[in-house]
Formats: C-alpha cells, structure tokens, sequence
C-alpha cells in the first residue's frame, strides 16, 4: 500500500477519520449505558421518598411550585407531608436533593442525590445535618421558626467544620424546597396557627404506593 504523503491535507483527514471514529465509540457507549443510569437515578429517587416521607399510602401527581417538583404524600385520604427536590450550587458543583416535610411543615429527613463537593469535607453534607446533634440536626425543625442558616452567619444550624459554603448551599436548597412546600394548600402553619385543606386525593388503602408517578419521573 502507498503510503500517504505527510501534508497538511493528509494530516487533515487522518485527524478527522479518527474524530469521527472516537465520536462513534463514545456514542455506542452512552446508548448502552444511558437506560441503566436513568432506571438508577429513579429508583434512587423512590427509595428516597420512603426515607423522607412521613408514612403514606399514595402519592399525588407532581406540582411545580417555584420551579420546584413537589410531590404530596397521602395516607388514606389524609394529607401527611410533601417531598420536594431542590438545588444549590456549593464549593464544586450543583448539589441535588429531596427534602421531605410533615403536615405542620417539618423536616422529616432529606436525601442527598447529587453533589461535587470536597471528599471527607463538604461531601459530609450527606449525613451532616442529620446526625443526633442539636445544632447539626434539621430534622423536626421548621426553617420558619428558626434562624435556619450556618451559625457562622449568625444562624441556629452548626456548618460542617471547613465546609462552610457547602453547608450554606445545603441549607440554602433546604430553605428552597420548604419556599415551595409552604405554598402547598395542604400546609398546616403550626406556628401561626393558620391552615388550609385541599381537596382529599383518592387512595387505593389496600396497597402501599412506593413508587414516583411516571410523569415525576420526566421531572423530577
């Protein structure tokens, strides 16, 4: 075979055969792996429901509220909570989670589903603020009857040690989702004594739903 001349063109278009080639390969790849990581996200999402929802029957369908997903959790027909997935950018990258709220607007417990930050520092924000400390744990609070911001801006939640900005995004998502969980007209205003209730969502009690509605999926 004669061998190509080494020119600019050549050059060129051996350049581009192997762009393309690479180009192929790293698509074949993604096809293969895209449907796995998708159903992973998923069922990541669902088993978080379970852990930060007070206990429920079924689930509505999902809300945008402040461009939030918020979903309503039910038992029989009454309303118990919400779960509400939010974001914040930290110290390296967008943090993801799902908050989840009682019927008097307190934090349940919460799941971290995405985040970038610092490993043995800001990733810490997984279990952080849910350890049994007072300071450190959010569960059982309402972000509106407390100073829900880091205690090195004056705040009643103790940061993670060196691990201030993503202690602020973490709460600042938090602080987000019950924005939103607030506007909920199942909302039960403990504090100020104000309530409202929505129409009763009709219930199959004689199973237990522990999965998203297909439409939360597209969005949450």
């Amino acid at each position: 075979m004669k061998r190509l001349e080494s020119n600019l063109l050549n050059m060129v278009l051996v350049l581009t055969i192997s762009a393309l080639f690479a180009a192929g390969a790293l698509a074949g790849v993604y096809m293969l792996t895209e449907e796995p990581i998708r159903l992973a996200k998923e069922n990541k999402k669902q088993e978080a429901l379970k852990v930060v929802l007070p206990e429920f029957t079924c689930l509505s369908e999902p809300e945008i509220v402040n461009d939030l997903v918020v979903v309503k959790a039910y038992n029989n027909d009454e309303f118990v909570g919400a779960a509400v997935e939010s974001s914040a950018v930290g110290f390296s990258g967008e943090i993801k989670l799902i908050v989840g709220f009682d019927a008097e607007g307190k934090i349940v417990n919460y799941s971290v589903l995405e985040q970038y930050e610092t490993p043995g520092l800001g990733t810490k924000i997984v279990d952080w603020f849910k350890t049994d400390k007072n300071r450190q744990n959010i569960c059982g609070l309402n972000p509106s009857q407390v100073n829900f911001t880091v205690d090195k801006d004056g705040g009643d939640i103790d940061a993670i040690t060196a691990s201030t900005i993503s202690s602020r995004a973490f709460l600042a998502a938090v602080q987000a989702a019950y924005q939103a969980y607030a506007n909920n007209p199942d909302y039960v205003d403990s504090y100020s004594g104000a309530s409202a209730q929505a129409d009763a969502l009709p219930c199959d009690t004689d199973s237990l739903q522990t999965t998203l509605p297909d439409s939360i999926n597209k969005n949450f």
